[in-house]
């Protein structure tokens, strides 16, 4: 079975017709859900950061 590279680049480009991209409104909207939920998450894990080292401080009596 030999390569053929134009047959290759034929299928492809016909795949890549086949896909759904998405819309400028989609992607925005998207972009801006992922930087909300990283935000949420920086707060969530500071925060339980926060708790974790406030109860092992006051555990092993090391107040600063």
């Amino acid at each position: 079975m030999a390569f053929s590279p134009f047959k290759f680049l034929q299928e492809v480009r016909s795949e890549t017709a086949k896909v759904t991209w998405p819309t400028r409104r989609e992607t925005t909207i998207t972009t801006i859900m992922v930087f909300v939920m990283v935000a949420l998450a920086s707060l969530f894990f500071f925060a339980s950061d926060q708790v974790i080292y406030y109860v092992v401080t006051h555990l092993l009596s090391l107040h600063p």
